[in-house]
């Protein structure tokens, strides 16, 4: 038994005697991850320039009315409509950020602190629907309230997740009425 105890305490490891080379491969690593992530940055700034005919977003009215719902919860991003892919960067609709959403009867309007507000006017508003997933997110089934709203000549659709998820079927049935009122409207 003493000759395995013996053995056991003679085994060690080797000393690392090339440092050089070591030091070569971390920082040949380190460049590589630099140069992934500046290519990720390149693609992203290619996409907003490639979406730059989209007009600048809209801001929400001095007076916008009373507020027939409010949440409070995560703005996920925005992707060309029946697309969930299709990220738009454009004006910082590609930015993932807290949300503060109000409906009123002149529309939604998007407070992102840290991130550029928007307002969605009613009449660009065309629909509104329970979701599984957005570009770069996916949830369980319904788990993401999506609404769908024109911008320009172009049909958006933005993802949103309440801080409390049952309030999604309340805001979809409140939008889709909101759409309908509007449409009868024009």
């Amino acid at each position: 038994m003493s000759t395995h105890l013996l053995l056991a305490a003679e085994q060690q490891s080797a000393e690392v005697t090339d440092w050089a080379a070591r030091i070569g491969w971390v920082v040949g690593l380190l460049v590589f991850i630099a140069f992934v992530y500046w290519l990720m940055r390149q693609g992203w700034k290619w996409r907003g320039s490639l979406q730059s005919d989209l007009p600048d977003l809209a801001t929400a009215p001095d007076e916008p009315g009373e507020a027939k719902l409010s949440m409070s919860g995560r703005y996920h991003g925005s992707t060309t409509a029946g697309q969930w892919l299709d990220r738009i960067v454009a004006h910082g609709l590609g930015t993932r950020s807290r949300v503060e959403l109000t409906l009123t009867d002149a529309g939604l309007d998007v407070v992102r602190p840290g991130a550029r507000d928007f307002f969605v006017p009613a009449a660009a508003l065309r629909d509104a629907r329970l979701d599984k997933g957005i570009a770069g997110k996916v949830l369980a089934e319904g788990g993401l309230l999506v609404v769908t709203w024109e911008h320009g000549e172009r049909l958006l659709d933005s993802g949103f997740r309440s801080d409390h998820a049952a309030e999604h079927t309340e805001w979809v049935e409140t939008l889709k009425h909101l759409i309908n009122t509007t449409e009868g409207a024009r």
